[in-house]
């Protein structure tokens, strides 16, 4: 059975709902839920409206599903006009660091802008990455003391050391740009803000603050850690093997990653199918879902207490110091909160959940197929309801590839296994 993104005929509301997953390949895209649940036309609006930059697709009424209440408030205006989204997931993990240095960040925004500057048709973008380059530069010779300064002691020759190359690439790209190689862009770009990354990792300083007493004897990540997925695609003749690699934030939630983490470890997901998928568009096609492991559970079993092990919805609100436990944030009320994960990028990487138990997470996981284009973040109806833990950073195109049978192989740690506490994989049994 799988918790699963459930939709009304009219809308695609996402929410977590029980289902069985072995039923016929159609029932897999008829996204039913689950039992003496009513619909409501008004809220199914509501939904619409929320989600118009996550629903592409018409609505579609030959679907057998259901809506579930959902009484949301309707967002402030200034929240849906408060600009374009950040969907890169790359700066969406940068900005996501715990850190206050506003000189790294004068650094990191002009490179960031070079992504928009080469919208722009032709050679004409290169006048515009110019000004960006020049900004960033500018920024990096006034302000070098001050990053200097706010690196953790411990990572502070590293962190000098990238930032010399952080200042030779952009030497580097200020001649790729004379040049008026615009191909040449992008890779430096994305080189130059590799290393403003590490800097800004550089600069914390251990784990910055405590997890709740009662979640804290849990898997954590206290951290970062980074993954590859390697997901057997069948049927495609463009497509048989695929590695994503994730990025998981323990900084922003480490009970989530954490748990996920353990599973890795375990090995829970090797072999495992993709339970939904994008080949049902008209459907479900907005996410790509796994975790829900054979027989009648619906989650992970920890084989030494033989009982489902759950985590809490755990989200952080920008501004906050630790994470919010339990409670969505328009249970609190909380509806121009901003999230530090939000639904932004293709490939954001969720857990899945039952509708009505915030805190019932276990193994699913999902990944969003589509970008927030239209809408900012917290005005979609995921943001602040289910706890993001991370981004596909390479590779995220083909999952739009992926569907229901496609065999996930392996899932492995290739770094940041040393910031996991607590690991119960560990424990005999």
């Amino acid at each position: 059975m799988a918790a699963a993104l459930a939709s009304s005929r009219c809308c695609r509301r996402p929410s977590l709902l029980t289902i069985d997953r072995r039923r016929s390949s159609v029932a897999r895209c008829a996204l039913s839920g689950g039992k003496g649940n009513s619909f409501s036309w008004k809220e199914c609006a509501i939904s619409v409206a929320l989600s118009v930059g996550l629903i592409t697709v018409p609505p579609t009424f030959g679907w057998s599903a259901h809506a579930y209440p959902l009484e949301p408030v309707i967002p402030d205006i200034s929240v849906l006009i408060s600009g374009p989204p950040i969907k890169d997931p790359g700066a969406l993990l940068r900005y996501a660091l715990p850190i206050d240095n506003k000189a790294i960040r004068e650094v990191q925004k002009p490179l960031e802008d070079i992504t928009d500057s080469l919208k722009v048709s032709g050679v004409r973008a290169l006048d515009s990455v110019e000004r960006n380059v020049r900004q960033a530069s500018r920024a990096l010779t006034n302000g070098r003391s001050l990053i200097l300064s706010g690196l953790a002691e411990s990572k502070r020759a590293n962190g000098e050391k990238t930032l010399d190359k952080l200042a030779v690439g952009l030497e580097e790209l200020q001649r790729i740009i004379e040049d008026r190689n615009r191909n040449a862009v992008a890779p430096k770009q994305k080189e130059l803000l590799n290393y403003v990354g590490t800097v800004e990792e550089d600069m914390v300083d251990g784990f910055p603050y405590e997890v709740p007493e009662e979640y804290n004897n849990m898997p954590l990540l206290k951290g970062r850690a980074t993954v590859d997925m390697t997901v057997k695609i069948k049927d495609n003749p463009n497509v048989e093997d695929c590695v994503f690699r994730i990025v998981l934030d323990g900084y922003n939630a480490p009970v989530t990653s954490g748990n996920f983490v353990d599973l890795v470890e375990r090995k829970f997901y090797d072999g495992m199918e993709i339970q939904r998928g994008n080949q049902c568009v008209s459907a479900d096609g907005f996410v790509v879902q796994t975790g829900d492991p054979e027989g009648p559970a619906e989650g992970f079993i920890d084989p030494s207490t033989g009982k489902s092990r759950t985590i809490p919805l755990e989200i952080m609100v920008d501004g906050d110091k630790a994470p919010i436990y339990g409670e969505t944030l328009e249970e609190l009320g909380l509806y121009k909160a901003q999230t530090k994960l939000p639904f932004n990028a293709f490939g954001t990487m969720a857990m899945a959940r039952e509708e009505f138990d915030d805190n019932s997470a276990s193994s699913q996981v999902f990944w969003l197929l589509k970008e927030s284009e239209l809408t900012p973040s917290n005005s979609n109806i995921l943001d602040g309801r289910y706890s993001v833990f991370g981004y596909v950073t390479e590779n995220e195109d083909f999952l739009a590839d992926l569907k229901v049978g496609d065999v996930i192989e392996s899932i492995q740690v290739v770094s940041g296994l040393d910031n996991l506490v607590n690991p119960s994989y560990k424990i005999v049994g």
